[in-house]
């Protein structure tokens, strides 16, 4: 069961508290029925499309068109009957943010990163800020972009010096900016405050024709502080909401991928970081409704998705504005 405790300052209206635990609840039971935790129902023969048919599974939206049709209407911006038989479009390399984030990583390793993410064409690279401009200059001409990180990795650094960040950053040619949320003033209840850090660096990016993606670090969370995570995010303009670092003690699950989706809806990007090593991985974010992959290991999950036991078989998709 998810706490709902009033202490939250930006809770303290009634308005506000009756539609977070609306929130909660409708989260809940979807993403509790994506992961198959439901108890089956026990009506023979379903009387609405809110009720769940006797012999439902994790196929239940590819078996059946009318829940289909229901989840497509309630926002799902990818339907897919699984990892094993996912449609991923030839460009699929453009979910990839090609990540090198270690602080040890040297300049001809930047390059390396560089030039293997215009080769294959992935959506960005991800650096540290201090690489940005040799990676502005690397890619220049290309389809990628430089994405960069603010905040990183603990989230805890004075607002005003995330919003200078990513200014700069931005100045240096920086397209994408993925800020750390104060994952301490979450914690602390201060919803406030962490709509406002994140709205800062929103607004900064957005001024400087940027995108802002909100690291989440969701090993460190509860599912409730998810939830408000995911509602502070959309509330302050983020383009995403990401899992987690890859610095932390998790990374990317499924289940919190589905959980951030189900939650921001249709309109917002969901990043899946942290962990995603294998083209099955991907496949498995992107069924969950991930719409952008960060991963170090990307040059491995185009030589396994180039193999022929990873051709998909058609599945049921329809295209995400986020990407």
């Amino acid at each position: 069961m998810i706490s709902t405790s009033p202490h939250r300052s930006n809770m303290a209206d009634p308005a506000n508290q009756s539609e977070f635990e609306e929130v909660v609840r409708v989260v809940t039971e979807e993403v509790l029925l994506y992961l198959g935790n439901s108890p089956k129902a026990t009506v023979s023969a379903p009387a609405s499309d809110n009720e769940i048919c006797p012999d439902w599974d994790l196929n239940c939206v590819q078996k059946c068109a009318r829940k289909t049709r229901a989840v497509v209407e309630a926002g799902a911006d990818r339907i897919s009957c699984g990892p094993s038989v996912i449609e991923l479009e030839a460009g699929f390399a453009g979910l990839i943010d090609h990540t090198l984030l270690k602080p040890e990583a040297s300049r001809d390793e930047i390059r390396k990163l560089c030039q293997e993410a215009v080769r294959f064409g992935f959506a960005s690279v991800c650096i540290n800020p201090w690489n940005v401009p040799l990676a502005a200059e690397l890619v220049r001409g290309s389809s990628v972009k430089v994405c960069t990180v603010i905040g990183f990795p603990l989230g805890a650094t004075l607002s005003q010096v995330k919003i200078h960040e990513a200014e700069e950053a931005i100045k240096l040619g920086a397209h994408e900016v993925d800020m750390v949320l104060n994952i301490g003033a979450l914690k602390s209840g201060l919803d406030d405050v962490v709509e406002s850090d994140i709205r800062g660096v929103v607004e900064a990016a957005h001024r400087g024709g940027a995108i802002c993606k909100v690291i989440f670090e969701t090993s460190l969370l509860t599912v409730e502080e998810k939830v408000r995570a995911a509602l502070a995010s959309k509330r302050a303009g983020a383009d995403f909401v990401k899992t987690s670092t890859g610095f932390s003690a998790g990374g990317a699950t499924a289940e919190d991928v589905a959980l951030m989706r189900a939650v921001v809806g249709s309109q917002i990007g969901v990043k899946a970081s942290g962990g995603v090593r294998t083209f099955d991985d991907l496949k498995e974010m992107v069924c969950a409704g991930a719409t952008r992959i960060g991963a170090s290991a990307s040059v491995k999950i185009m030589e396994q998705a180039a193999t022929p036991a990873a051709l998909p078989s058609p599945a049921v998709s329809k295209e995400s504005a986020a990407y």
